[in-house]
């Protein structure tokens, strides 16, 4: 009767598939789950280090488009300025549409239904909030936001558009 496994002498260890004695598997197991955890602690390290990376290489990128579209509301600014276009009092809408609440801001709404808009300062808003019985009798004052070159990108289809196109939209009168 043959075996394929190799043949043990009489110092080997139990469970000890090389013949070695005892002490001497462990410390080659010991040895293995060392380089392994360190292995694994220089993947770890590697994916940290690149996935900070990433990020502040977003970070960058949105910070740029940010630079870029308060350039584009500046323009409008001066465009609507020229132009004697009026701002009217911004509201923020619920969540679900169905309150408004008041804003003690004036601006220009830059999509039809009223989500976003700029102020005449030039800082831009999300103009949503969750529903809330306070809100209606104490209206919200929204947080600015660094403005995104494309509004709603990520959305659905139709729900986005182009920043310049949305101002000019509004310079036109037909916001």
């Amino acid at each position: 009767m043959s075996s394929d496994r190799p043949a043990t002498g009489g110092a080997a260890g139990p469970g000890s598939p090389t013949g070695e004695p005892a002490a001497a598997a462990s410390d080659d197991t010991a040895h293995d789950d060392a380089a392994h955890d360190d292995a694994t602690a220089r993947w770890r390290a590697g994916r940290r280090e690149a996935a900070a990376a990433h990020a502040e290489a977003l970070a960058a990128q949105q910070r740029a488009e940010s630079t870029r579209a308060r350039a584009h509301i500046a323009q409008f600014l001066a465009d609507a300025r020229a132009a004697g276009l009026e701002p009217v009092a911004l509201e923020v809408r619920s969540y679900d549409g169905r309150a408004r609440y008041r804003t003690p801001l004036r601006g220009w709404y830059l999509r039809r239904d009223g989500a976003v808009g700029i102020d005449t300062a030039g800082e831009f808003y999300v103009l949503t909030a969750p529903p809330s019985l306070v809100a209606r009798f104490r209206g919200v004052q929204p947080v600015p936001q660094d403005p995104p070159l494309i509004i709603g990108a990520g959305g659905r289809d139709g729900d986005s558009i182009d920043l310049p196109d949305a101002l000019a939209r509004v310079l036109a009168g037909d916001a």
